[in-house]
């Protein structure tokens, strides 16, 4: 039997600023989950930390433990592997005042 994946789109061209966060995405069912973080354009000012959410309903989060960069130049990639999770994620940062990004966010997870 093969393994069941799927590669959900979570931000597609969005411009991150202040606190961010991207859309919630139930995963309950899946083993294994990794998010790609891509910066589309060139981001202005510093590249904050980011960092994994989870929640039980999708509406109140806690952080996951599980933190990265930011990416610091257009196309560059972060990513953040996670295994043990409840059922809701999303990734979520903070930037400094007049920093930000253009994203796009997948999320990819395996039973």
């Amino acid at each position: 039997m093969l393994p069941e994946n799927i590669t959900a789109v979570i931000a597609r061209n969005e411009r991150w600023t202040g606190d961010a966060a991207s859309e919630p995405y139930e995963a309950g069912w899946a083993r294994e989950a990794v998010f790609f973080i891509r910066a589309l354009k060139q981001p202005v000012g510093a590249s904050p930390t980011a960092w994994i959410e989870i929640s039980p309903d999708g509406m109140h989060w806690l952080r996951e433990g599980t933190e990265f960069q930011m990416p610091s130049r257009k196309d560059a990639i972060a990513a953040a592997r996670l295994a043990c999770f409840g059922n809701w994620l999303r990734v979520a940062t903070q930037f400094e005042q007049g920093a930000e990004c253009t994203v796009l966010v997948t999320l990819h997870l395996k039973a």
